[in-house]
């Protein structure tokens, strides 16, 4: 069986979402974390959040990618309990049995996205349409033996306009890397 755990290639999550989930939490969807809201009328980080993000368990926080990983019926019966769980603290299911349902119902769908080899990337486009959530699922594969590329560096400009440009690589900071 496989399921879906947050990643992050780069530091831009922690810029566009409100909440980012950490890397390596189980994820799913999330969309129904946006039943109770009109999709119009969100803007900024949670708007990003509604177009872009799976929801991360651990912290429910968002995350712009999933990755597709093996996993057995232990893994799936700790999401199932762990989202029931965020179900009735935080969604208002109104008790454990209705949480369980719903929350199985979700962990299913994230396992029906996992049709694909583990380590492959998923995305998610979700656009509000005539009342109406659409979700739009793609995958991004990596090149035969090449691992996950970096999404983005960025390049910080220090002191005025005229000074040292400095590129800065910010997904290789936590492995003592800049450039």
């Amino acid at each position: 069986m496989k399921l879906l755990r947050t990643i992050r290639l780069d530091a831009s999550d922690t810029f566009v979402f409100e909440k980012p989930a950490e890397p390596g939490e189980w994820a799913v969807s999330g969309a129904f974390a946006f039943a109770h809201c009109d999709p119009a009328n969100l803007q900024g980080k949670a708007r990003t959040a509604f177009r872009a993000g799976f929801l991360g368990l651990a912290s429910l926080g968002r995350s712009t990618l999933a990755q597709i990983v093996d996993a057995d019926e232990k893994h799936r019966s700790e999401i199932v309990e762990v989202l029931a769980a965020h179900l009735i603290a935080r969604f208002g299911a109104p008790d454990l049995a209705t949480a369980r349902l719903a929350a199985r119902e979700e962990t299913d769908f994230a396992m029906s996205l996992c049709d694909h080899p583990s380590g492959t990337l998923v995305a998610v486009t979700r656009s509000h349409e005539n009342g109406t959530v659409r979700e739009v699922f793609r995958t991004l594969r990596p090149r035969s033996g090449a691992g996950h590329a970096r999404a983005f560096e960025f390049l910080e400009v220090v002191g005025d306009d005229d000074g040292p440009v400095e590129h800065f690589d910010v997904a290789g900071l936590g492995k003592g890397a800049a450039r």
